[in-house]
């Protein structure tokens, strides 16, 4: 479609997988039949109306939220660059676990006039989170960090959700690049934990070391000034900074060109001035994880491209590294591995995929290396393996590649990685091609059941009960027995299951009775032997009207009445407003 870089990449969920790339998105299902596209991005909208329905303008990116088994789809509608409007950003949900169904909609309008580049969303539990690099309206100057918090809650069931926002140029314009957080996994962060978003700082962008700097952003979707992005009372001050490695991502100087090719004096963008989609956050239980990954110079020779990568660990006294290490084996003088994505599996494995080539004989290919959990710490020693060979170079004036790739784990077995990424295929400028691949380690057997809870949130009248429904799914043959319980925050709520336990796959219905008036966040739990896992469900309660009011005076049905008549009529406990009809015809 003549649009150079593609951003490659795509989600896996429990029956599909999703490819979004400038401009258009392919669904198939797991065995590669294709059950949807080609298609426009901004066939989602359709009939919404603004900009996200008239514009297709990319930088997508398409999220498999596995807590709610729905999808997520999102770009940026800029339409005319400059104009002076302000930009949107786009975010479909699908109703249902089908990406073929229906999709609730929404348009956000960017703060400022900023134009919202290069943005990333994350999955957490109280919503997708989202981070952009801003510039002024015509894409001309640098407006530093912008971060967003969605109602996610909200937007499950296609009701009116809020946004917060927080921008990072009134504070500090050197930061940006950041990434948020991506769940994955069966086990949801501690409850009510912020999410945590990072980038990577060299030391001559921001001294004095080379580091990791991590923001929490907590967000209160009841009272919004009690949110904070970084230290709460002092925004976009870094919760931790953690000194990494020192890692020289400057390759050849000023521009970004750096990436050799056989047979053209043409050389890609090496993008080494950010962390790589995504930044893959984990709960093991005695420890939460966090991985990501950016391109740097190997020195051996300079210039040639490797991948520096790294593991968070909290284990309870908050966020450290754990390990890191930067690939790049000189296969030749010149060979680089650059524009990576990582990820963890649910037994502890990682793998990391990219772009590699040579200036000898390797087009832009695609490859992906990895480590088993035991493995010597800072290493990746498991086998390098190739899921595509490239059989061209592009040489287009642009130098474009990327901007990104994605790497996601299954959810159906929480062992199988799939990728996506960018190759060349044969000779020229507008050739860029994908590919679809997956792999899995053969020690990674985990069998684990998940938790889910239906509807994400309802509301009933003091004295009736609710329902949630809880469904206990299988992951890797998983089979037995699960455990039910639910705790309510606050107190006081009575909960019982029908049946309890329940084998996976199977489906629990949650009686919720006894609750007063207010509002509640109910936590399901899951347990069998060591393994529990968790889901979330909010209720509001409001106290029911009383018997309808009495009008006292004027007397109902009275005529003759004068024209300005003080009515009084019993009040109703609960009642926020009352409806008075004035007419001769009694009906």
């Amino acid at each position: 479609n003549s649009i150079r870089p593609p951003d490659t990449q795509g989600d896996v969920g429990l029956n599909h997988y999703i490819q979004w790339v400038n401009l258009r998105f392919q669904i198939w299902n797991k065995t590669g039949t294709s059950l949807y596209g080609p298609a426009q991005g901004n066939t989602l909208w359709s009939g919404f109306g603004g900009k996200c329905q008239t514009t297709n303008d990319g930088d997508p990116v398409t999220l498999y939220d596995h807590l709610a088994d729905r999808w997520v789809m999102m770009q940026f509608a800029l339409g005319t660059v400059g104009d002076g409007t302000s930009d949107l950003i786009c975010i479909a949900v699908s109703q249902t676990a089908d990406p073929l169904g229906s999709w609730y909609r929404y348009a956000y309008t960017w703060p400022n006039t900023y134009l919202p580049d290069y943005p990333k969303i994350g999955l957490w539990p109280d919503g997708y989170y989202l981070t952009v690099n801003q510039f002024n309206d015509a894409g001309t100057a640098w407006r530093g960090a912008g971060v967003a918090a969605f109602q996610r809650s909200a937007m499950l069931t296609g009701a009116a959700a809020s946004a917060q926002y927080f921008n990072g140029y009134s504070y500090n314009s050197a930061y940006g690049g950041m990434l948020p957080a991506d769940w994955e996994g069966a086990t949801a962060p501690p409850s009510g934990a912020p999410i945590p978003f990072v980038e990577w700082d060299d030391s001559a962008w921001i001294g004095p070391s080379d580091a990791l700097r991590i923001w929490n952003f907590h967000v209160d979707w009841t009272t919004p000034a009690n949110s904070y992005f970084g230290t709460a009372g002092s925004p976009f001050v870094p919760t931790y900074t953690l000194n990494t490695a020192n890692v020289d991502p400057t390759l050849c100087g000023a521009s970004p060109a750096c990436i050799n090719q056989p047979g053209t004096s043409v050389n890609l963008d090496d993008l080494a001035d950010r962390l790589m989609h995504r930044f893959q956050y984990r709960n093991f239980g005695a420890y939460q994880t966090l991985v990501s990954n950016h391109t740097v110079d190997t020195n051996s020779p300079a210039g040639r491209a490797g991948i520096h990568w790294f593991e968070l660990r909290d284990t309870g006294g908050g966020w450290a590294i754990n390990q890191q290490g930067t690939y790049g084996p000189a296969d030749t003088t010149s060979t680089s591995r650059w524009m990576g994505s990582i990820a963890m599996d649910g037994a502890g494995n990682m793998a990391l995929g990219y772009s590699i080539t040579d200036n000898v004989s390797l087009y832009p290919s695609i490859r992906y290396v990895g480590r088993l959990a035991g493995d010597t710490l800072g290493t990746l020693p498991q086998s390098e393996a190739t899921l595509v060979t490239g059989g061209g170079y592009q040489n287009d004036s642009y130098n474009r590649w990327g901007d990104y790739s994605a790497l996601q784990i299954d959810p159906s077995d929480d062992c199988t990685f799939w990728y996506t990424q960018e190759y060349a295929q044969t000779n020229g400028g507008y050739n860029w091609y994908t590919r679809i691949g997956s792999f899995k380690f053969p020690t990674c057997n985990v069998a684990d059941f998940t938790v889910a809870a239906a509807p994400a949130s309802q509301a009933i009248c003091q004295g009736s009960n609710a329902v949630v429904n809880v469904a206990v799914e299988s992951i890797g043959g998983f089979s037995s027995a699960v455990n039910l319980s639910a705790a309510f925050s606050p107190t006081g709520p009575t909960a019982s299951f029908s049946p309890n336990p329940v084998t996976p796959p199977g489906n629990s219905s949650l009686t919720v009775s006894g609750a007063t008036a207010g509002s509640y966040n109910i936590t399901v739990m899951g347990t069998s032997g060591a393994l529990n896992h968790q889901a979330s469900s909010t209720l509001d309660v409001d106290v029911p009207l009383g018997a309808a009011p009495v009008l006292s005076a004027p007397a109902d049905g009275s005529t003759g009445v004068a024209a300005t008549p003080t009515f009084t009529w019993s009040a109703v406990a609960g009642a926020t407003s009352y409806d008075i009809q004035v007419a001769t015809d009694p009906s």
